[in-house]
């Protein structure tokens, strides 16, 4: 029963690892970019929700709402920005401006609110159901997150084969010069990738602090860096494979905390990563593709 627990914390964790490498790896897959800064928009939906719940006193799903709503704005502006003017730059020049985005967000979060760890309010009542007379016990904010992250998944992946803007999406993936041809207008359509993803990012912030409850202007970077190595592990590009990383990573380094060392579960989580990448570069779920030079 102990081994059971500990597999469901490790889903628990791996579905938010799972919702923020989704916007890596649409960003990826469509724009040809790694987003650095996408770990502190997760901070950012924190503190929004933070302030809209402890604060302004709003119900706790509608103060997710809310993070939802302003870091979609931030996302299409970092991306009209920063971004949009580099579209034609080398690769280096667009991770520099990325790495660059992401310390102006956390500096720009500790003059706003200052490096004092907040304890961030649960977005649901904490509590847990018990089962097996009492031997297991499931948080009520493990149930949540597994459930968001399976309902994210869903839809996201009904709103990629099913609408019209999604078509426009895998089609600016496969080509963008093609696209354009014919009448996608790729910088809308890169600028709303932008959006989900930092949509995402809030909902995955919010049920971040709500299972660590501790939130600083640094809350993001750590859990940004896993779930990046979790669109790796999956094969970053492919939807299905940020789900499907992000949860063998979470269990992964649930596991290596109880049987290995709470300490070396990093090293255990960046060990296995670079095993499946010697077996298998594009990751588990990566498309490998061959270019003509």
């Amino acid at each position: 029963m102990i081994f059971l627990n500990y597999f469901i914390s490790g889903i628990s964790l791996g579905s938010i690892y799972a919702i923020i490498a989704l916007g890596y790896t649409m960003v990826y897959g469509i724009a040809k970019m790694l987003n650095f800064a996408h770990g502190d928009v997760i901070m950012v939906g924190g503190y929004i929700c933070f302030y809209a719940v402890a604060r302004y006193g709003m119900n706790p799903f509608l103060g997710v709402a809310v993070a939802v709503v302003g870091c979609t704005l931030l996302g299409i502006i970092v991306e009209r920005l920063a971004y949009k003017p580099l579209r034609q730059a080398p690769s280096l020049a667009v991770l520099i401006t990325a790495i660059g985005m992401s310390y102006f967000l956390q500096n720009t979060a500790l003059l706003l609110w200052s490096s004092n760890p907040k304890v961030f309010p649960s977005i649901i009542e904490r509590g847990s159901f018990k089962l097996f007379d009492g031997r297991l016990s499931v948080s009520h904010v493990t149930v949540l997150t597994i459930a968001s992250c399976l309902v994210i998944m869903g839809v996201l992946t009904l709103f990629i084969s099913k609408t019209r803007l999604g078509k426009a999406m895998r089609a600016c993936s496969e080509d963008k010069g093609a696209a354009q041809l014919m009448g996608i207008n790729v910088n809308a359509t890169i600028s709303m990738t932008f959006a989900i993803g930092s949509g995402l990012a809030a909902i995955a912030g919010a049920l971040l602090c709500s299972a660590y409850p501790t939130l600083m202007p640094t809350t993001g970077s750590l859990p940004g860096i896993k779930a990046f190595t979790a669109a790796v592990f999956g094969g970053i590009g492919s939807v299905p494979g940020a789900f499907l990383g992000g949860l063998m990573l979470g269990v992964i380094e649930i596991f290596a905390k109880a049987y290995i060392s709470s300490q070396l579960s990093d090293a255990v989580v960046f060990a296995v990563l670079i095993v499946v990448l010697l077996v298998k570069p594009s990751g588990l779920l990566g498309r490998n593709i061959q270019e003509k030079v």
